[in-house]
């Protein structure tokens, strides 16, 4: 027996069955054959839209200025290694020549 493909959805086709889903204008069992899905998974997806519906609301600069908090983090990391191999390559160089 071969084995099935699994499929792959775009969290944009989700939303958008999660959506059909609770607009109340077909039923859960309706929207599932529609778009040849279990009921189970559909079921998850609602699932997942009420966790993290919440997220959908904090603020982006938030979310920006953590971004650059991480980016200037890392920024001073990269000089720092930056300033150390330069000076064991100074170091080796005049190692080899003593």
């Amino acid at each position: 027996m071969a084995k099935r493909k699994r499929r792959n959805f775009t969290p944009e086709f989700k939303g958008q069955v999660v959506l059909e889903a609770l607009s109340g204008e077909s039923s859960q069992a309706e929207v599932c054959r529609r778009h040849n899905l279990s009921e189970d998974q559909l079921s998850k997806w609602k699932q997942q839209v009420v966790e993290n519906v919440g997220s959908l609301f904090v603020s982006t600069e938030k979310q920006s200025s953590e971004a650059a908090e991480r980016i200037a983090h890392l920024e001073q990391l990269v000089g720092r290694l930056t300033v150390a191999l330069d000076i064991q390559k100074k170091a080796a160089t005049w190692l080899d020549q003593n």
